[in-house]
């Protein structure tokens, strides 16, 4: 499996971005208010932050263990390396959409920051970094699942 790479992750950002933009102006436009940004979901973000970074955990210390030393600690389940690592490709791309969604929701609330608007342009703000805090958990959870080459591809 390849890992999220960061181009795409950026593309998808920023076209959710636009597009997402793009839709909430027109809806506003309309006469309509803008979607509630609830700090629950700021709360959720985070959890799902530390749930990425918890499963990496055991991968990240069987990385950093000596080669001679692993033979002595219990193997990692594959599947659960695998489900981990598809765990941290879709934190990545999940958090770069989710992150243009509240980027987009700031956008439209910049114009005219006074009273309840000031309020929530700062929390579509929080809630952007805690987005970009669960791409930054995709990726680097997807790095310590790589495996390492083994001593006789190194040699070939």
């Amino acid at each position: 499996m390849r890992g999220a790479r960061i181009g795409p992750t950026v593309l998808a950002a920023v076209a959710s971005t636009v597009i997402c933009w793009v839709l909430l102006d027109a809806w506003t436009g309309q006469g309509n208010t803008a979607p509630p940004l609830p700090w629950t979901a700021l709360f959720a973000m985070v959890a799902l932050v530390l749930v990425v970074i918890a499963a990496g955990l055991p991968m990240r210390r069987w990385q950093r263990t000596d080669p001679s030393a692993r033979q002595t600690m219990k193997p990692i389940d594959p599947m659960v390396a695998a489900r981990t690592a598809v765990l941290a490709k879709a934190a990545a791309y999940g958090g770069a959409v989710i992150l243009g969604w509240y980027l987009s929701q700031g956008l439209i609330l910049l114009p005219d920051l006074v009273g309840d608007r000031r309020t929530r342009f700062f929390t579509a703000l929080v809630a952007a970094l805690a987005a970009l805090a669960l791409t930054v958990a995709g990726f680097l959870v997807q790095r310590w699942c790589r495996v390492p080459p083994d001593d006789d591809e190194k040699s070939s």
